[in-house]
């Protein structure tokens, strides 16, 4: 069995898409298409930087979301029938949902602007924060979080592998977790460059906007069965589905449970489309697994002649 997985945030770089469109006719018309729905440049933007721009919310999510889908149409095989289940990062559970025909990919690129304004738009600039917790399992990494709160807002925002948990929620609490994680059991705890703090309780306000934008959204059930962020098992209800995508706006991605949730329907391969960030967190949470990382056309080519 083999799942399609999508990358989120943190994996967009100055130069991503370039080779793609300069090789693939198919990855060309994706960037086009997000360009016009948008009324931006954003190829340019992905092609040229400047990186601080292209690292912006707004650009960021959008921006992944098109490189992952030019990956997946230069590909161009369905996912019906060449996978079982699919399933996304955070805004990566837009692409999978865009590559499963959910959405349409003008519809998910402006679903994408309107969640990163949102997202960014939630907590002034340096009211919130990010960090990752390192050699933590998820509960110290919740322990840590109960200890460091003192009366502000400490959650679990990302359960990323088995070793490594991260946590958002208003800066004064992250600066405690970075000071007294590594007492606590962590092997290291780091603040993440952020602008924002993702999925927490503080990201309400833009739960509010995105239930709003999805309310209004023409989706449709998707191809193969989603592997949800926020409940880590599968589904293909469009109703259950919007209503999962408003809740992870402020809930916990839950990546490690979602993985081993599909090793443990024999999932035996996972094709991360668009990066390499998600495989080898699949690796120490499905040690057994095989991963393989599509970016390049080299990898796409080598790809190909096996589905």
């Amino acid at each position: 069995m083999r799942a399609f997985i999508f990358p989120g945030q943190g994996s967009q770089k100055v130069g991503m898409g370039v080779e793609l469109a300069d090789a693939s006719g198919a990855a060309r018309d994706v960037f086009g298409e997000v360009d016009e729905a948008l009324g931006q440049h954003l190829a340019k933007l992905m092609a040229e930087g400047p990186a601080g721009e292209l690292t912006m919310t707004a650009n960021a999510q959008p921006a992944i979301m098109a490189h992952s889908i030019a990956v997946l149409r230069t590909l161009g095989v369905d996912l019906d029938g060449n996978a079982d289940f699919v399933a996304g990062h955070s805004l990566g559970e837009y692409s999978a949902l865009c590559g499963a025909g959910t959405f349409a990919l003008a519809e998910t690129a402006k679903l994408l602007r309107i969640r990163g304004n949102a997202m960014q738009a939630a907590v002034p600039v340096g009211v919130g924060a990010m960090a990752a917790l390192l050699g933590v399992d998820i509960a110290m990494a919740e322990e840590i979080a109960a200890a460091c709160a003192e009366g502000e807002v400490c959650e679990v925002a990302n359960d990323n592998d088995p070793g490594q948990v991260v946590l958002s929620g208003h800066a004064g609490a992250i600066d405690r977790v970075v000071e007294r994680a590594k007492d606590m059991g962590a092997k290291r705890a780091i603040k993440l460059p952020v602008s924002a703090p993702f999925h927490c309780s503080l990201m309400q306000p833009a739960a509010d906007r995105m239930a709003e934008a999805l309310g209004r959204a023409s989706m449709h059930s998707p191809s193969v069965p989603l592997v949800a962020n926020v409940t880590a098992s599968a589904g293909a209800d469009v109703d259950a589905i919007r209503d999962q995508l408003v809740t992870q706006v402020t809930g916990r991605v839950r990546w490690r449970e979602s993985v081993a949730w599909m090793a443990d329907q024999g999932v035996t391969q996972f094709v991360e489309v668009g990066g390499k960030v998600l495989g080898p967190m699949v690796k120490k949470i499905a040690p057994d697994a095989e991963t393989v990382n599509l970016v390049s056309m080299d990898d796409i080519e080598a790809f190909a002649k096996e589905v």
